[in-house]
Parts: C-alpha cells; sequence; structure tokens
C-alpha cells in the first residue's frame, strides 16, 4: 500500500475537523432548544399575594401563579390568579396581582388575541382587590357587574387578563388614579399572561371602567414604548376618571352628604403617593381624618356609607387655609387627555352623577385635539354603573373590526 501523500493527509485532517465541529453542533442543538422552565406555583391564602425576598426586577415578570378561585373566575375559561412585577411614576420596583383568563380549545393561529382590562373604584386597602373579594362582601358588586361583558368576551375567543393594579392587595400603597402606576400594571400583566400561556398572542386591546377608564387611557399612551414586543390595537375607556383638578374646585358648591367624599379622599391618599409634599392630615379636615384610618381598612361600599366619609359634605373635605399647590399639580397631570396611535372608543352614560357628561366631553374634544382617532358613544338615562352593559355591542364590534378574535 503506498503511503498517504502530504496533501491527501491535510484533505483528512481538515475533513476530520468538519466532521467534529457538526458533531459538537448536533450535541449542542437540544440545549439551545430547552423548553421554557414551568411558572412557579405559589402559596396558598394571603401569602400568594407577597413576593419572596427576591424577585425578577424585569417589569412584566411572573413571579409565581396558581389557580384562581373566588368571585372573579370566568365560565368557560382556564382562570389563574397571577403575581407580576411592573413599575410606578417613579421607576420603582413593585408587584401586582392580577388574573388570566384564556379561553378553553385550541389558540387560532397566531395565539388568543389578549383584552386587558382595568376595574373601577373598589378602594385602596388590600381586602379590595378584586381578587381577594370574598363572596357576599360588600365589595363584591364592585367588582362582578361586568362579569356578563367578561363572559361574552371569553364566549367570543379572547383571553382576558384583569389586574388589581399595584398596591392593591400586594405590598406598598395603591397609587389610586396615578395614571403611570395604574397603566403599567394594566400593560405588564400581558406580558406576564404570555409567560404563564404560551398560546397568548401579542396583540391586545385594553378596556377599562371608571378608574380602569383612566388607567386604560395611561396604558394605551405607554403601550408603543413600555410595552415592548406587545401591539395595542385599540383602547375602550367607559366612564374614564378626567378632570380631577378641575373638579377639586368645585367642592365648595357640593353642600350635601355625599359619597363623592369617600372618592374624594381616596385621591387625596393616591396623590400622596406622588409626593412628600402631600400629607393628607394637611390637606384634610378634621371631620374627614376622623374616618381616614379607614381608608387602609375597608372598601368604598363602607367608606360611601352614611356613618363614615359618605355622611360627609364634599364642601367639608378640604382643611380651611391648607395649601393645595402640590396637591393640585399632581392631579393636573392625571388628566387622561394622552396620545395612542390606537383608535379609542369612548362611552359615556348622560345620567352618570359620578363622573359627569361634561367632563368627559371635554375630555372627548382633547383627545380629538391631539391627533386621536375616537369614536365617542353617549347613552341616554344610562348611569354610571350601567354603562359597560350599555355599550356592549359597540365593544364588541369595535374588537372584533380592530383584533377579531379567530372564532
Amino acid at each position: 500500500m503506498n503511503p498517504v501523500a502530504p496533501r491527501s493527509r491535510a484533505s483528512l485532517v481538515a475533513l476530520a475537523l468538519v466532521c467534529a465541529a457538526a458533531l459538537l453542533a448536533l450535541l449542542a442543538g437540544p440545549a439551545i432548544a430547552k423548553k421554557p422552565s414551568k411558572p412557579v406555583k405559589g402559596p396558598a391564602g394571603a401569602k400568594f399575594y407577597t413576593p419572596p425576598k427576591h424577585y425578577p426586577s424585569k417589569h412584566g415578570s411572573l413571579i409565581w401563579q396558581r389557580k384562581a378561585t373566588g368571585i372573579t373566575p370566568l365560565p368557560g375559561a382556564k382562570n389563574k390568579l397571577v403575581l407580576y412585577t411592573t413599575r410606578t411614576l417613579g421607576g420603582g420596583k413593585v408587584v401586582a396581582s392580577g388574573i388570566v383568563s384564556v379561553p378553553k380549545g385550541k389558540a387560532p393561529k397566531g395565539g388568543w388575541p389578549v383584552i386587558s382590562y382595568a376595574h373601577g373604584t373598589t378602594g385602596v386597602a388590600d381586602v379590595c382587590a378584586p381578587t381577594r373579594a370574598p363572596a357576599g362582601s360588600p365589595q363584591e358588586p364592585y367588582v362582578t357587574y361586568v362579569n356578563p361583558q367578561l363572559q361574552d368576551w371569553i364566549d367570543a375567543g379572547y383571553a382576558v387578563v384583569r389586574t388589581d393594579f399595584a398596591g392593591l392587595g400586594t405590598p406598598g400603597p395603591h397609587g389610586y388614579l396615578v395614571g403611570i402606576d395604574e397603566g403599567h400594571a394594566v400593560l405588564d400583566i400581558v406580558t406576564a399572561a404570555r409567560t404563564l400561556n404560551r398560546d397568548l398572542g401579542k396583540k391586545f386591546l385594553i378596556a377599562g371602567h371608571s378608574q380602569g377608564g383612566h388607567a386604560a387611557l395611561f396604558a394605551a399612551a405607554e403601550a408603543a414604548k413600555y410595552g415592548k414586543g406587545l401591539k395595542l390595537r385599540g383602547t375602550v375607556a367607559y366612564a374614564p376618571a378626567s378632570h380631577i383638578a378641575e373638579q377639586e374646585s368645585l367642592l365648595p358648591a357640593l353642600t350635601s352628604p355625599s359619597g363623592l367624599t369617600a372618592l374624594a379622599t381616596l385621591i387625596v391618599s393616591g396623590a400622596s403617593t406622588v409626593s412628600d409634599q402631600i400629607q393628607p392630615s394637611q390637606v384634610l379636615s378634621d371631620q374627614v381624618l376622623q374616618f381616614y384610618p379607614q381608608v387602609d381598612e375597608t372598601c368604598l361600599p363602607q367608606l360611601s356609607a352614611s356613618d363614615s366619609l359618605g355622611g360627609i359634605p364634599p364642601s367639608q373635605l378640604e382643611r380651611p387655609g391648607a395649601d393645595l399647590t402640590a396637591l393640585r399639580d399632581v392631579l393636573q397631570d392625571q388628566n387622561p387627555a394622552i396620545v395612542t396611535k390606537a383608535p379609542i372608543l369612548l362611552a359615556q352614560g348622560l345620567a352618570d352623577t359620578t363622573v359627569f357628561p361634561f367632563l368627559t366631553n371635554s375630555l372627548n374634544d382633547e383627545l380629538v385635539a391631539k391627533g386621536n382617532q375616537v369614536d365617542y358613544q353617549t347613552y341616554p338615562d344610562v348611569d354610571h354603573s350601567q354603562v359597560v352593559a350599555a355599550a356592549e355591542d359597540q365593544a364588541m364590534a369595535f374588537f372584533e373590526q380592530r383584533l377579531p378574535s379567530g372564532k
């Protein structure tokens, strides 16, 4: 046998190296394609709402999950309670809880389209978080009144995610009507839900009522730069809170006891989370301060009662001679006259005595003046709590036009 020529030996060495590289790539393949880790199961009871000492800093990260119980699960869906990360106005890392409801069955091509729904006012105490509200509690009707509409969305083939908002049920204060705080929570639960369930798509819609309508608009404004990877297709805001600073100037004219005093007190509480210059003890009257500890203990139905803040006229909310400059500055910043590229459906009941129609009329004018695409719908003889049901046909048509469900 003739010995191998030098050039032939070089060719064989090169071939061996190529084969070795191919073998290494083949062996490394499964590690690259490793499946995502299974979401962590959270503890039972109220411990679920307190995060572990070390949790992810990236907003929209899922911390843990468990099967949802109580008054918030929706029939015909797989319902999971979640704890996830979000960011406050100042950029602080906080956690929020919420519920993820996904239709049963096979997801359509591109994944289940998502609606992130923001709830109306329940209070600021931890017990007021919708996912923590027990059946039969005074706050139950303040949560479940929209269930028929949420059920319609599930039945139509949309996944529905609902945040409790940061600090509502979870550690830290709740920034009531602080738009950035609430808007971030609305967006981050979509990101967290997509980690929980890989069948959820990137395209989503936002909807919210009252406090949640305010949150929905701020979320829409933040979606492009904050909700990276998500694609907002439209926003529905039902009777959103607006012109809060202007409403403060109307308080002296409201001389009859009213539940509006409870809402105004919650607004002061929320504003105090933004600025140290806002101290409720220096803003609120002695008459209101005697009930102020209840704000952190109970929910809006009890606070609005005649034996609590609801027994005080709004005209007596503020402390005589108080410097309200810092409060008014913060409230001015919370007006949801935002800018978003996605269309807006704005719905308002004309018999609403909580969010007055003239306020939403002004908000519509502001949104249009800023270049937003707004469809403004009003409903005669419809009050504050009825507007979500009254607007259901328009909302469903808006959803299907902007993001078809696939069903």
